[in-house]
């Protein structure tokens, strides 16, 4: 299974604080077990949310609404996605992780959707227009 661990932003993230040495060090090492086990699909950094912006839907209705956003608790500030058997390696990896990729925010463990789950309700037009989708995904 496919999960996202999002790590939580915190005032620093959110000022552009630059990382300590030493909790990068530690972020790379833990990124180098990940890899060596073959778990660690993709990561990355998000730069702080007043660089973003928010799109508000009610419906057909939409609105751009710049940033910064409130609430730093509630905005993510990196993300990994691990290919593990089951949420309690996801956690057990987690768990392992350095102060300077959890932080004072903590992280959010959650398993990704794929395609597969969406087989069962794909009706014969969506299935075609996937197929299209993939075709021009891979170049094909």
């Amino acid at each position: 299974m496919r999960v996202m661990v999002m790590g939580k932003a915190t005032d620093g993230t959110e000022k552009g604080a630059s990382i300590d040495p030493a909790a990068l060090e530690a972020m790379s090492k833990f990124n180098e077990e990940l890899i060596d086990a073959g778990v660690l699909v993709a990561l990355g950094g998000l730069t702080p949310s007043s660089n973003g912006k928010r799109i508000v839907s009610d419906g057909a209705h939409r609105i751009v609404v710049d940033g910064p956003f409130a609430e730093t608790k509630e905005l993510v500030a990196g993300f990994m996605i691990l290919e593990v058997e089951d949420m309690e390696e996801a956690m057990a990896w987690v768990m392992r992780a350095p102060d300077g990729v959890l932080g004072p925010g903590g992280a959010e463990i959650r398993p990704l959707i794929g395609m597969a789950e969406f087989e069962a309700v794909q009706t014969p037009e969506t299935k075609v227009i996937r197929d299209r989708n993939r075709a021009k995904l891979h170049g094909t």
